[in-house]
């Protein structure tokens, strides 16, 4: 068996944000198995030609089922077809990377996990910032706004999270942070903690906007947009 698996590192969704080596997988793959975050024209480096299979999965939207993601790897790549596992941002930042690794290496079937530009990493510099203030922010963490159920996990490091001198960063936490800031609240961190929501990163439909934790909440918990989004923060930067 020849068949062989890139998972690619997408980026947040400018395509020019793609590696050298990224654009390389694409042109060169058969198939292309990509989430919806990952469409559009970063497609456009695929050959013409491959299959372009879309598997993505969004919150509150029909998706495929991760099984079935897993199983179309393995079916490719073992009809000896070079395949392109594209994924948004970092493939193993809050992705199923995991899972899909798992069921190559019982099928036997050999990988490799081209990184990807983390939209964290996009978002700040979108806004003019650096991810970490110098002489104030002693650390940054990367957390998940909710659970498999889709909950805020339950198991949450609040001590950590409410942290003045750290930059915190929430993936997929728009509909659990006012939640969050409840929390935050509850162990010291205060409201007018300066607080940052990027959305739909180096897109056309890119936004970012500032607030404080209180007032972020306040916004969330009346906003419907569906745009994907990141808030950071805790210790950061004026733009």
């Amino acid at each position: 068996m020849s068949g062989f698996v890139s998972f690619v590192g997408s980026g947040p969704g400018d395509p020019e944000l793609l590696t050298l080596k990224a654009v390389d997988r694409l042109r060169r793959a058969d198939a292309v198995l990509f989430d919806d975050l990952s469409a559009g024209p970063i497609l456009s480096h695929a050959r013409a030609g491959a299959d372009l299979v879309a598997v993505g999965k969004r919150a509150g939207r029909p998706s495929p089922k991760q099984h079935h993601v897993s199983r179309l790897l393995v079916d490719y790549a073992q009809l000896d077809q070079r395949v392109v596992r594209l994924k948004s941002g970092d493939g193993g930042m809050f992705g199923r990377l995991e899972e899909e690794l798992i069921a190559l290496r019982d099928a036997g079937i050999p990988y490799e996990i081209v990184p990807g530009v983390p939209s964290a990493c996009a978002a700040a510099a979108a806004a003019g910032i650096p991810l970490t203030r110098r002489l104030t922010a002693r650390r940054v963490q990367f957390v998940t706004g909710h659970d498999v159920t889709g909950q805020l996990p339950g198991d949450m490091n609040l001590d950590a999270l409410a942290d003045p001198t750290a930059c915190t960063v929430v993936f997929m936490g728009k509909r659990t942070f006012p939640a969050l800031v409840d929390r935050l609240r509850a162990h010291g961190l205060p409201g007018e903690t300066p607080a940052l929501l990027a959305e739909a990163i180096s897109t056309p439909h890119q936004q970012i906007r500032r607030f404080t934790i209180d007032t972020l909440a306040q916004y969330l918990g009346g906003a419907t947009s569906d745009q994907p989004a990141l808030i950071l923060y805790g210790a950061l930067a004026e733009a």
